[in-house]
């Protein structure tokens, strides 16, 4: 394995969004097309007769990822994890400060290993569980706070939906703080 697979890369949309396109269509009509059999099989096909390799499902669906977010335009940066983090690049994947992820860990919100003394190692995919769990909670938030306002509303009937909602927020927050505390 060259040392090059092991950093982060950036790859930039060209300008063939045709072929982009193409690729796209067949990830999807395979996908589509799996549904017919037990087990759908990804394969790359190289220039050989009979040159060909079984791809495994999550480098299929990493492959769709990349094609999907280049065809749009945007750039995609691969940057491949260990599968264990330290606390502070736990914070960085989270978007949190180290402190954050300690206190985490210490509330048993986050599960972690010592190995040493003082060093704390925390399994990526407890961290990536920890990211989803937490953007569902957020949603959820913003769904059970959330007002519809229109142009005809009555502006005491708004004044009184938001208040509703700064409530809701504020025991939100009283109860979280109450079973974490």
């Amino acid at each position: 394995m060259s040392a090059d697979v092991l950093t982060k890369q950036t790859y930039l949309p060209d300008n063939d969004a045709d072929q982009l396109g193409t690729v796209l269509s067949f990830l999807d009509a395979h996908v589509a097309r799996s549904g017919d059999r037990p087990e759908p099989r990804y394969m790359l096909v190289g220039a050989g007769e009979g040159d060909t390799v079984t791809v495994p499902e999550e480098v299929h669906r990493a492959l769709h990822q990349v094609v999907e977010a280049l065809r749009a335009g945007k750039a995609v940066t691969v940057a491949p994890h260990s599968m264990t983090l330290t606390t502070q690049q736990a914070a960085d994947l989270l978007g949190v400060s180290r402190p954050t992820v300690v206190r985490l860990i210490d509330q048993g919100q986050l599960a972690s290993e010592t190995p040493g003394v003082r060093r704390r190692l925390l399994k990526l995919a407890d961290v990536l569980a920890f990211r989803e769990a937490r953007r569902r909670q957020q949603l959820e938030a913003l769904a059970v706070t959330s007002v519809d306002i229109t142009d005809e509303d009555d502006p005491e009937s708004v004044r009184e939906s938001l208040r509703a909602a700064r409530k809701a927020v504020a025991a939100r927050r009283r109860t979280r703080v109450a079973t974490t505390g």
